[in-house]
């Protein structure tokens, strides 16, 4: 596993030009590349399952108030709206930001949680990466191609009935921190998001039967000291497929490193 080196504190200025420089150059790249996104939606749904996920809106989280959770449930809302119906075409690659666009006020985004530097902050349409983080785990139980994934650097919340391995989800910013996926099989598939009162839900299907079947399996997970005092958490997210003769293929999806903003030797 590789080393993690202590994070360099930038002003706050710097921070907001670089960020903006960032945003500008994926604007070029989307609107000057000849990448094909994914953009047509459509009303009715196709016959084959691929994968189902969902995942808890209201987290009680320690130091946190509540009313950002709650204001969590509008963005998603909001976002969804955008990919629910989305179709991924064969040779067409999907982009959060580049279908649900910048997170203002004008569009109806409350503040909600975001992680900066590894602390906790709040943002217009925060909370939106429990968005990235369910449409990773359905894109990692799919033949979708994952091409663009990005993970906080920051462990900063222990595990409390966590149902997925560390890791295995995707931090966004907009815009240049995205989650994108290419469909390169000749199948097509659509995505379907909705809230219900307790949960955000995702489902995946195609027009034509997959068929392999996909797992994910965590492995070589470590917890360590660095140098420099601080601990880090690593690990990598494998796929698992298993074709319709039984054999087995594996893949790296991501490997993850990260600064643990709590102590992970101390009993909770």
């Amino acid at each position: 596993m590789e080393r993690v080196e202590k994070p360099i504190t930038r002003s706050n200025i710097r921070q907001f030009f670089g960020k903006e420089f960032y945003i500008l150059k994926r604007k070029m790249k989307w609107y000057l590349g000849k990448e094909k996104y994914a953009k047509n939606k459509v009303n009715h749904q196709f016959p084959f399952q691929v994968f189902q996920h969902k995942s808890l809106i209201l987290r009680p989280l320690k130091n946190v108030d509540m009313y950002l959770q709650e204001n969590k449930r509008t963005n998603l809302q909001i976002a969804i709206k955008h990919l629910n119906g989305i179709l991924i075409k064969p040779g067409e690659t999907f982009s959060i930001w580049r279908l649900v666009g910048r997170p203002t006020k004008n569009k109806g985004y409350l503040e909600g949680l975001v992680l900066k530097n590894g602390k906790i902050d709040t943002g217009i349409g925060g909370g939106l990466c429990q968005l990235g983080n369910l449409l990773f785990w359905i894109f990692a139980h799919s033949p979708l191609t994952i091409v663009e994934r990005y993970r906080h650097g920051f462990d900063v919340f222990p595990d409390v009935k966590r149902e997925v391995p560390f890791g295995a989800g995707a931090t966004l910013a907009y815009n240049y921190i995205d989650l994108q996926v290419k469909n390169n099989t000749h199948n097509t598939f659509l995505i379907e998001l909705w809230l219900d009162n307790t949960y955000l839900n995702g489902k995946l299907t195609s027009k034509e039967k997959v068929n392999e079947n996909y797992t994910i399996e965590e492995r070589n997970h470590l917890i360590k000291t660095e140098f420099w005092g601080g601990n880090t958490r690593h690990n990598q997210i494998f796929q698992i497929i298993t074709k319709e003769n039984g054999q087995k293929e594996e893949k790296l999806l991501v490997e993850n490193h990260a600064i643990m903003m709590y102590n992970p030797f101390l009993n909770e």
